[in-house]
């Protein structure tokens, strides 16, 4: 799914866990749902069924929250950077900084995810065990019409059943679902080819998300239950997800034997360290009109960058005398080597953040400089020899 602007709500194990603006929707139609469900199991107080119904809320979201953890921290300990973990209209999302790196990383990451849901229905099932019997605790996990229950049992049974169907769900073996993912870790370890297992699982989820559209349609046709359009819209991201890595496959295969150094420009222009920032305004910024430079040592060791914003304000606040090294930007990763594949540098950050990155030797001389120029002209079709 496509990275969304969240709102921050909590960092958990330092990890920013963020919103969406659909998260609010879901929630606030997520309780008067249940709160009409819980009233039917529970009887009596209104009140008692939306306190309850507002406890499955946030105890579902909290599944999802917790399940996303499991990912990050698996990835995380696989020295894969977590940017955040973002919950949107259909459930959560981890971002992490770089694809796995092997079929084994792949396959430990998504795994992790569905591995914390089936932890969570079993502390469900061991709890409403407790506080039930086992038979009247799978009535409540089951919805049985016409049973009465507590509303301990009855939340419990809730975030049991929805955990349950979680896991189910996410383990179909269809893109971009987790099931899907470690699909392709299997077939990616099987055949060593990643763009292919990247395709197969591709349209498997393509035709999973044709599937689930068109339950979807059907429940709406027969019922015309809400639940059958949101179904629909389910539908429809899980193909678009589905369709992007079938896009992704395609192009990877296709650019599969082409590296950075194959593309770059081998003399970019740069800073000295050593330049003053007026220098670098003067010289660089107002020259080329570009809103950032890489800048070098004497050696032409990479530093880092400098941006045009930084230079201007420093200036502004009286210190053009001040060196370019002093105002580097440390947070963005722009440094990749010149022989990384062409499919690294399309996951890269920096590529998105900046629209470039710098290729570094083993030693971190710079080696060049590539743009989102320098790759549309390499995934642009062949021009024919003159």
């Amino acid at each position: 799914m496509p990275t969304r602007k969240s709102l921050q709500l909590a960092r958990i194990f330092g990890i920013r866990i963020g919103v969406g603006p659909s998260w609010f929707f879901v929630l606030f139609f997520l309780i008067y749902w249940l709160s009409g469900y819980f009233h039917e199991v529970l009887g009596g107080s209104r009140t008692t069924a939306y306190a309850v119904a507002v406890g499955g809320a946030l105890g579902y979201f909290a599944s999802l929250v917790l399940h996303e953890l499991g990912h990050a921290l698996a990835a995380r300990r696989l020295g894969i950077p977590i940017a955040g973990i973002d919950l949107w209209f259909f459930g959560g999302l981890s971002q992490m900084r770089r694809e796995p790196q092997s079929a084994g990383e792949e396959f430990k990451v998504a795994a992790a995810g569905p591995a914390v849901t089936l932890l969570l229905f079993g502390v469900c099932l061991a709890l409403g065990t407790i506080i039930a019997s086992s038979s009247r605790f799978t009535d409540v996990a089951l919805t049985k019409q016409g049973f009465i229950t507590t509303p301990a049992l009855a939340l419990v049974g809730w975030l049991g059943f929805i955990n349950a169907a979680l896991l189910l769900f996410n383990i179909v073996p269809a893109f971009p679902l987790d099931g899907g993912r470690m699909a392709r870790a299997v077939i990616w370890w099987r055949t060593g080819d990643r763009n292919r297992a990247t395709l197969a699982t591709g349209r498997a989820g393509q035709g999973f998300a044709a599937i689930v559209g068109l339950l979807g349609l059907w429940a709406f046709a027969s019922s015309g239950s809400s639940a059958g359009l949101f179904t629909m819209l389910l539908a429809f991201f899980l193909y678009q997800a589905a369709g992007a890595a079938v896009v992704q496959g395609s192009l990877a295969r296709r650019i599969q034997h082409i590296t950075v150094g194959d593309i770059m420009d081998r003399d970019p222009v740069t800073i000295p360290a050593e330049a003053t920032l007026l220098d670098a305004h003067e010289q660089f910024f107002l020259r080329y009109r570009w809103p950032w430079f890489a800048v070098i040592d004497p050696t032409r060791h990479f530093l880092g960058v400098v941006r045009q914003q930084r230079v201007e304000s420093e200036i502004a606040a009286g210190r053009p005398a001040l060196a370019v090294a002093d105002v580097l930007d440390a947070e963005t990763p722009v440094r990749i080597g010149e022989e990384a594949p062409l499919e690294t540098l399309l996951g890269a950050e920096g590529i998105g953040r900046l629209g470039a990155m710098v290729a570094v030797d083993s030693d971190g001389v710079l080696q060049g400089v590539v743009t989102l120029a320098h790759v549309r002209r390499a995934l642009g079709p062949a021009r024919p020899a003159t």
